[in-house]
């Protein structure tokens, strides 16, 4: 048995560590190519339009941004990777229990460890705050400067991408099902996709229950509107400041990730935040319940 593991992480290493590579002139992240010229990696681990990558022979290469899905943590990079093979994706998705083998190169060095999948259905906040969802959680050692880099099947084919360390030996990474891989394919076509927005600052729900109080309101689960771009969708469409989100569409708000979830919800249904689309919005104004049409049609 023993043997057999030796065999498999020395196999998925031989087949994956040649597109593993480094991103950033310190090796800040890893990243993985996934078609010629193209490397795949987390949004976070960009600074720039432009970043160094290193690959697994020592060649430097200057690469820059090509397609990138910032809320989602994701960006495509566009760099020579000469003959380099691209890794391919798995076609079924990893289970509970799945053994898995990570690469990172993490400060330019190579590692390949095993480990296992220890919980599905996980979810993480992105660089700017956004629900992400859709990940797994496993056991495969990694190093700092991991993020962006496979987690592969014994058979070498990419079930996820890493995110980062959530503590206590447990890795997170994002689940390369048929969803991520369409919106991957998309980055790598150079279309960076935008979410829909409703163009506004909001506080916590927490934070508008205490100001309702403050005033004498009765108590609402919401989230309070304290910023608004008057030419954004909800400033276009008679949102002000201090009301109370409580409703988008069918989802009923009473968090945060509430109004993100239901934002993502339009955005995946209609194709784009820059669509004609409408969505009722229902606020609370005072005492009062308003229901607003909103529109994301610009002008």
């Amino acid at each position: 048995m023993l043997q057999d593991i030796e065999n498999t992480i020395r196999s998925v290493a031989a087949i994956a560590s040649p597109a593993v590579v480094s991103i950033g002139r310190n090796g800040r992240g890893t990243g993985f190519v996934i078609a010629p010229n193209r490397v795949l990696t987390s949004a976070h681990n960009l600074r720039d339009q432009t970043v160094s990558v290193t690959f697994d022979d020592a060649r430097v290469e200057q690469g820059s941004v090509h397609g990138v899905d910032a809320d989602g943590d994701l960006v495509v990079i566009d760099v020579a990777t000469g003959d380099v093979a691209p890794l391919a994706f798995a076609t079924t998705v990893a289970a509970l229990g799945a053994a898995v083998v990570s690469i990172g190169r993490g400060g330019h060095r190579n590692r390949a460890t095993l480990g296992f999948i220890s919980g599905v259905d996980r979810s993480f906040h992105g660089p700017r705050g956004r629900v992400v969802r859709g990940s797994v959680e496993h056991t495969a050692p990694l190093a700092r400067g991991s993020s962006g880099g496979p987690v592969l099947d014994p058979a070498g084919a990419v079930i996820g991408i890493n995110t980062h360390r959530i503590g206590d030996g447990f890795y997170l990474a994002r689940v390369a099902d048929d969803v991520l891989q369409a919106r991957i394919a998309e980055l790598v076509d150079g279309k960076s996709p935008q979410r829909r927005s409703l163009g506004i600052a909001v506080a916590p729900a927490e934070v508008a229950s205490q100001l309702r109080q403050a005033v004498g309101l009765a108590e609402r689960a919401g989230v309070l509107v304290r910023g608004i771009d008057e030419t954004g969708p909800a400033g276009r469409s008679g949102v002000l400041v201090g009301d109370l989100i409580v409703r988008v569409g069918d989802v009923t708000v009473a968090t945060v990730d509430d109004l993100q979830r239901a934002l993502d919800d339009l955005s995946a249904a209609n194709g784009s935040a820059t669509g004609t689309d409408t969505v009722e919005v229902g606020i609370v104004r005072g005492a009062d319940d308003v229901t607003l049409t909103v529109s994301f049609a610009a002008g």
